[in-house]
């Protein structure tokens, strides 16, 4: 009796703790100026998207190992060593030399790298450790209210990240502040343009104080939706459970279409996310509006939380991929044209297409895959990713390449943000081909 009341006492610790981490690790006080920070640092755009690059492959190369491990030595180790590695990217970001050539560069890559290893570190490791804590309590249905909380909650934190990392950034609006309390220093940009960085340092040490309390689930249970396929095998050695899991994925066409599709509409979304500042600057958006059309975005969990869960309970999975496509090829086309200041409103599909493509993968395989092998499936999920990722990061570097004319970085911006739909339009076509002769599987509801 006593094991059961503490059982289902973990899970709902554990079920807090993840949503308050997630909020933490993902609401970053300097993503609303994210390009233009680095920029101001004294980076180039072409390095800025090399960096990008370099942080998918840091988490290419950190994702499967670390989902091995989870599986096989416990999923808090893995969670908290990423926390960790949150504490050192700050630190980094906080000690980098303004306009110091290589010096910068090497700071700035050894920040994206260990923000990489961060991000394959978790991937993976914390959803399965709290939906293995649910599912040994028979729970496993509680699943999607967890992945709604925490939406609802890290957009709430996205809101607020936003509007005090771009007000902190703005050295105007800084010095109105300290003058309205009385104080009678000036700051320029060289000393604001860190003050969001150090907000985030304070969070990711507050970060690592929750996921320490975490704990691991005693007894972990399978999978709770039907496969077409079956399980992947028991495997008890590393290299055993990543050809288990990887052969599971290709012989399940579900999951390898979840995966694939995800990949593609991912990798466009948010490489063109992480130059939204660059392009509210080719619009004429003002650097104070900034902070306001984060926390804008950041306030779309809260809408599409609930969507999202209503579209996996009543669509098939074919049907809201579907949805997500059209929603974010539309958006990619109205950005391409560049509309001075009204371009900013393609922005808000584009958020919500990502937030509700990224709730529908992981309700639909952490519905399918087997507890024993869910951290290692779901980390060949953030490889693929981040595979993609960098790989349209560096296809647009060349791009911004071959398109800039001596230090006319606006015209090549403009090109590459008009291959962005051109591009998500092909690879959606070859997908749909790919998958023809499995429509009906895909027209079902998991």
């Amino acid at each position: 009796m006593h094991s059961s009341i503490q059982s289902r006492s973990d899970a709902d610790r554990n079920w807090r703790r993840f949503v308050l981490f997630r909020v933490l690790f993902n609401s970053r006080f300097y993503y609303p100026v994210l390009a233009v920070f680095f920029l101001d640092l004294g980076l180039s755009v072409t390095q800025y998207t090399l960096l990008n690059f370099a942080w998918a492959l840091a988490i290419v190369f950190t994702d499967v190992p670390a989902g091995v491990l989870a599986d096989r030595i416990g999923r808090k180790p893995l969670v908290v060593t990423a926390t960790f590695f949150m504490v050192g990217e700050m630190l980094l970001l906080t000690l980098a030399p303004r306009n110091g050539g290589l010096a910068l560069f090497l700071f700035c890559l050894a920040n994206r790298v260990l923000s990489g290893m961060a991000e394959g570190m978790a991937s993976g490791a914390d959803e399965a450790l709290v939906f293995d804590s649910l599912a040994e309590r028979d729970r496993s249905a509680e699943w999607p209210l967890v992945l709604d909380q925490v939406m609802r909650w890290q957009g709430l934190g996205m809101v607020i990240a936003m509007l005090v990392g771009g007000a902190v950034y703005d050295p105007v609006f800084m010095n109105r502040i300290a003058g309205a309390l009385g104080f009678s220093f000036h700051l320029d940009q060289g000393i604001t343009l860190r003050f969001p960085v150090y907000l985030n340092l304070v969070t990711a040490l507050a970060a690592l104080a929750v996921v320490l309390g975490f704990r691991e689930p005693v007894v972990r249970q399978a999978h709770v939706a039907p496969v077409e396929k079956g399980e992947p095998e028991t495997a008890t050695t590393a290299w055993g459970l990543v050809l288990s899991a990887g052969g599971w994925i290709a012989r399940t066409p579900v999951a390898l279409f979840i995966i694939v599709g995800g990949v593609l509409l991912d990798s466009v979304i948010r490489l063109f996310l992480t130059f939204s500042s660059s392009y509210f600057r080719l619009i004429a958006l003002p650097e104070a509006t900034y902070g306001v059309i984060g926390a804008s975005l950041g306030g779309l969990g809260l809408v599409v939380s609930p969507l999202a869960r209503w579209m996996v309970g009543a669509n098939s999975l074919l049907r809201n991929y579907g949805l997500i496509a059209a929603i974010a090829l539309a958006a990619l086309l109205g950005v391409a044209c560049q509309w001075h200041l009204w371009g900013v409103l393609f922005i808000v599909p584009m958020g919500a297409a990502m937030m509700a493509l990224g709730f529908m993968v992981s309700y639909y395989l952490n519905a399918l895959v087997d507890s024993h092998h869910r951290a290692t499936v779901l980390s060949f999920k953030g490889l693929a990713f981040n595979l993609g990722y960098g790989f349209v990061s560096l296809l647009f570097a060349l791009v911004l390449r071959a398109f800039r004319d001596g230090n006319q970085a606006d015209l090549a911006l403009t090109q590459g943000l008009r291959f962005l739909p051109i591009w998500l339009g092909l690879t959606l076509i070859i997908l749909a081909l790919s998958f023809a002769g499995k429509r009906m599987l895909l027209q079902k509801k998991y």
